[in-house]
């Protein structure tokens, strides 16, 4: 029925803006749409493989039609709507998921048809008008796309099987609402890393998604900031254009280090001496790596394939082997030290020994189940994202945060919006308001195109 009033429309008006490469559809005796649902996922790969942009949208319209091809039937197209995003976009707008299929259906409809509402303000016109005669005919529920929201499909020309001389029209929209954070807090290791320590391409453009929409992201990690940069860098998100650079505000090194604007660095706490010369020692003496960070420096007293695992799998600086604690002592100073374990030494020796050797004067954190780290007493990752929030002055209501570990608990509570990855502890996802898919699971996108927007 909606193509009938689109059709009787066309028939009655005269369009100026509309591409008419359809123009006689009294000819035909059928026309032929097809409507396919599916997730968010699936159209993304649709945009990649027919629009070479690899985003997700909430609707795409793909032309079958072929000029002077004489057949009694008009095959118009396809269209393609993800449920995921219609769904969103209901709940936003408080209407119900069916309305908002509707609403995308007719929109396919006139994109099919030729109808393109932004290339300008008299083809929104035309658009708005089609639209509202199909919506308001039918007494279905919803404004339509030209009074409720910014459309960004660029129609487009290609040939399908070299066969479609002509071209296939390809023409999606990813409807633009304004973000409910201005700044999102993220998480490495864990989070926006997967397990192979790699950001995926998925993760990437949401993160690209969310900076166009105005969204500030801040890493929030206990990373170093070239590694930081190193993974990101891999994605195109480093340096000036990206999202970290040593030009951009950050929490590093468990909260330890923190760079605010310009990337000036606004807080740094050293471990103590005493505390890093024990532990050297006993790295040294029991044959357990152990790597001391030093802002973008990372030492060790000996080398082993653990401690080269830092820099080649999690993108650390690469260590350097010192055959002198004392020496190493007087020239670095030292915020972190890490030691490299299997989990089971870890839980049944590592942590036992240091949490008592240490007690008062330093606090074990372990982020990973084979990584311990020794860091000053009442510092935190948490801590410094306070810090950073009171220079940038943002207040926690515009911030929401992402994160595995137990080192991102406070983060997550501090944010107005906190979800903690499937993949994370129990204790994480106890304070999370959601919790989200895992790492490899692409859970940082999910987080973002679902609470973000």
């Amino acid at each position: 029925m909606a193509m009938k009033i689109a059709l009787d429309g066309l028939l009655d008006s005269s369009y100026s803006t509309r591409d008419t490469s359809i123009s006689d559809v009294g000819k035909y005796d059928k026309v032929e749409v097809s409507v396919l649902l599916c997730n968010g996922n699936f159209i993304q790969d649709l945009n990649k493989e027919w629009r070479g942009e690899n985003r997700t949208t909430d609707m795409l319209s793909m032309s079958q039609y072929i000029p002077d091809l004489d057949v009694p039937i008009l095959m118009l197209g396809d269209i393609v709507i993800s449920v995921e995003a219609a769904a969103r976009q209901a709940e936003e707008k408080g209407v119900t998921l069916l309305d908002e299929v509707r609403v995308l259906v007719v929109r396919g409809i006139l994109h099919l048809l030729g109808f393109q509402h932004e290339s300008s303000n008299e083809a929104a016109a035309e658009f708005e008008k089609e639209e509202q005669l199909i919506l308001k005919s039918l007494r279905w529920k919803g404004k339509g796309l030209a009074k409720s929201a910014l459309d960004s499909s660029k129609p487009q020309t290609d040939s399908l099987d070299g066969q479609v001389t002509n071209g296939l029209k390809k023409a999606g929209s990813l409807r633009f609402y304004k973000p409910k954070f201005k700044y999102i807090f993220c998480d490495m290791d864990g989070t926006l890393l997967n397990s192979k320590s790699q950001v995926t391409a998925r993760n990437a453009e949401a993160l690209r998604e969310a900076r166009s929409r105005g969204v500030n992201i801040v890493i929030a990690t206990g990373k170093a900031r070239s590694a930081v940069i190193d993974a990101l860098s891999m994605v195109d998100l480093s340096g000036r254009t990206g999202i970290v650079s040593e030009s951009s505000p950050g929490v590093f090194l468990q909260g330890l280090l923190v760079y605010g604007l310009e990337g000036r660095q606004i807080y740094k706490r050293n471990l103590d001496q005493e505390v890093c010369r024990e532990a050297l020692l006993y790295s040294l003496e029991n044959k357990i790596p152990l790597v001391a960070f030093s802002q973008d420096h990372c030492y060790s007293v000996f080398d082993h394939p653990l401690v080269d695992s830092l820099h080649y799998i999690y993108h650390e600086p690469k260590a350097k082997i010192v055959s002198s604690i004392d020496q190493l002592l007087e020239t670095a100073e030292i915020q972190k030290v890490l030691f490299l374990e299997t989990p089971e030494g870890i839980s049944s020796a590592l942590r036992p020994y240091w949490a008592k050797a240490i007690e008062g004067r330093a606090h074990v954190v372990q982020a990973q189940p084979d990584m311990l780290e020794l860091v000053p007493p009442a510092t935190s990752k948490g801590n410094g994202v306070k810090i950073l929030l009171n220079h940038l002055s943002i207040s926690p209501d515009e911030v929401m945060a992402i994160g595995d570990g137990e080192n991102d608990i406070e983060m997550l509570q501090l944010a107005s919006f906190g979800v903690a990855l499937a993949n994370g502890s129990d204790k994480t996802k106890a304070v999370a308001n959601v919790i989200g898919a895992t790492n490899d699971e692409d859970g940082v996108a999910q987080a973002i195109y679902e609470y973000a927007f």
